[in-house]
């Protein structure tokens, strides 16, 4: 069977449609992407940038790409597994190739003195029997890190060694009765 130039042009265009596809679909695979990691992880596989753009845009329309529902996936994950800052979560955000109004819709609901809270709860255990200026340093750098600020940090730190330390002296009080 004999196949024409524009058939053989055809063909070529349509596998390399199909790779780029597939490819982006395997990257996918792992975790959501932002469009911005997918069409960057494309052209690393020399995929021509037609070729991207229609892949992003077929992947838009089949949902698999959105980068409104990426950035609020992202923050609800970070939320409940490793609480950050909305200045830290910008960032990451950034990082990862999104636009400033996906960014902030994601980060509307996230309140960084409950984030700083849990963060703190969580690990609050590890820093059992230290004394005061010990706690609070330890636990204010750890929060600082996750990148909130020095007004978020304090009411938080003293906050949770009042509870950790209330229920010590509750005992002593059951104690002496």
């Amino acid at each position: 069977m004999e196949i024409d130039q524009k058939k053989m042009e055809k063909l070529q265009a349509d596998d390399a449609r199909e790779r780029a596809y597939q490819q982006a679909l395997l990257f996918l695979s792992y975790r959501a992407r932002s469009e911005a990691e997918i069409a960057k992880n494309l052209r690393r596989h020399e995929i021509p940038e037609a070729i991207v753009e229609e892949t992003l845009e077929r992947l838009r329309t089949s949902r698999l790409a959105d980068d409104g529902q990426f950035a609020q996936m992202w923050v609800e994950n970070r939320n409940t597994f490793r609480p950050r800052s909305k200045r830290a979560l910008t960032m990451e955000l950034k990082q990862k190739g999104l636009t400033e109004p996906a960014i902030r819709s994601a980060l509307e609901a996230v309140d960084d003195e409950g984030m700083a809270y849990e963060a703190a709860v969580k690990r609050v255990r590890r820093l059992a029997g230290l004394e005061w200026p010990d706690f609070r340093k330890k636990l204010s750098e750890f929060l600082a890190r996750r990148g909130f600020s020095y007004s978020v940090i304090m009411p938080v730190v003293t906050k949770v060694w009042n509870e950790a330390h209330a229920q010590e002296k509750h005992f002593e009080d059951e104690e002496i009765t």
